[in-house]
């Protein structure tokens, strides 16, 4: 069988993108117009299952979490294209200038809660594994769309898709926010729960007892001066700690507080391990009086499933010149007649179970720039969701013809 001109097919499928163009915004548009805050995905999963039949996948369902399926073809190669659908809260609803689900779209920006975080690629993926399929591109390959939670706890998706479901893809392209970038890796990450105790005591008598928030402040301006001593990696960047959260306990107003609870976000890099972290914590100033305990996930999806896992989240990075990279580089070249910039994101993503924990190979490449996710600015260009199209089609044949020679 002839190679087929890759090249020639790229710019094939300009016109037939661009001939997408308005159903692709309209889609895009009715998914960021549901709100699908606190993993409740159900409805937005429904639009986007709709999209699916419409476009003749050959089978479309809800996994027992509530996660959306699509697949196309049967090939012995999987690849999964990985979205999630959830998005965080407004906060201060009185400070968004524009209705969160409504959005607006100014100067070729579409402004709307999930824009960016991360439903601006559901679109261009749905739409591109169908142009795989139609144009002869996936060739070799079971296709997924896989729309799934994510925003509280980072992999449970995947991996309840893997133990439970049975599905295990070879690869995998997440659609977390890249600016149209290629990257390959970003830090992991570990919750922590750290609490002190005291002896409650009436408030005009302090004497009497032990004010727990008065230990936790001692092990808090630690935590300051041990940022700065963070091991650091060449390609993923510094590691950091932040308290993000303090609460307290205590009989009334009037009393020493019995207990103080910090929750920490230690980002993982390169060079060491949440076992290496905890014992740095554990030896800072102030951390005797500290118990350091790692969290846990187990809250219920909204369907009621339950699917516990740690919340230790493994840093991870696939070389520049493995086979998914090196496709997603040349399809930017092929369709774009640009330099493709490889990179990392700075927050993280399902990665860390795809080849953090599964050691399942992952790129990622969306539209918008990750520095709008979980902003009242949430937005995403709408010609680089119609673009991503391209890409999104083009990026099966390419991964199979650089595994192909390499075989």
């Amino acid at each position: 069988m002839p190679t087929p001109n890759l090249a020639e097919i790229a710019q094939t499928l300009k016109p037939l993108v661009a001939a997408r163009r308005d159903e692709i915004i309209r889609f895009l548009r009715e998914i960021v117009a549901i709100p699908s805050m606190n993993g409740r995905i159900g409805e937005v999963g429904e639009r986007v299952a709709s999209e699916m039949r419409r476009l003749g996948f050959d089978d479309v369902r809800f996994d027992r979490m509530g996660n959306i399926l699509g697949r196309i073809g049967s090939g012995p190669r999987t690849l999964l294209y990985d979205s999630h659908l959830d998005t965080v809260g407004l906060g201060d609803k009185d400070a968004w200038k524009w209705d969160p689900f409504q959005g607006k779209i100014e100067n070729g920006i579409l402004f709307g809660r999930g824009a960016c975080d991360e439903k601006g690629s559901t679109p261009g993926m749905v739409h591109g594994l169908a142009l795989a399929r139609d144009l002869g591109l996936a060739e070799g390959f079971t296709l997924w769309y896989f729309g799934n939670m994510e925003e509280w706890c980072d992999g449970i998706a995947p991996h309840a898709l893997v133990d439970v479901e049975g599905i295990r893809p070879d690869f995998v392209v997440i659609g977390e926010p890249t600016d149209m970038r290629v990257y390959r890796g970003h830090r992991g990450r570990i919750e922590l729960r750290c609490v002190t105790r005291g002896k409650a005591a009436h408030a005009a008598m302090p004497h009497l007892g032990e004010n727990a928030i008065y230990k936790m402040t001692k092990f808090l301006a630690s935590l300051e001066t041990y940022n700065a001593r963070i091991h650091e990696d060449p390609f993923l960047g510094k590691g950091t700690v932040v308290a993000s959260i303090i609460e307290s306990t205590s009989p009334s107003i009037n009393a020493l507080a019995d207990s103080c609870t910090v929750y920490l976000d230690r980002r993982l890099t390169f060079g060491e391990s949440k076992d290496s972290a905890i014992r740095e914590l554990q030896a800072l100033p102030g951390a005797e009086a500290v118990e350091i305990h790692e969290m846990w996930y187990d809250a219920p999806s909204y369907t009621g499933y339950v699917f516990e896992v740690d919340k230790y989240y493994p840093a991870w990075a696939i070389p520049e010149e493995h086979p998914m990279v090196q496709a997603g580089v040349r399809a930017t070249e092929l369709l774009w007649s640009k330099p493709a910039a490889v990179g990392r994101w700075n927050f993280s993503t399902n990665g860390i179970y795809w080849s953090g924990k599964a050691n399942i190979p992952c790129i990622g490449f969306a539209p918008s720039d990750e520095i709008w996710a979980h902003t009242l600015q949430d937005q995403v260009p709408i010609d680089d969701v119609v673009r991503s199209t391209e890409w999104y089609a083009l990026f099966p044949a390419l991964l199979r013809q650089e595994l192909d020679s390499r075989a």
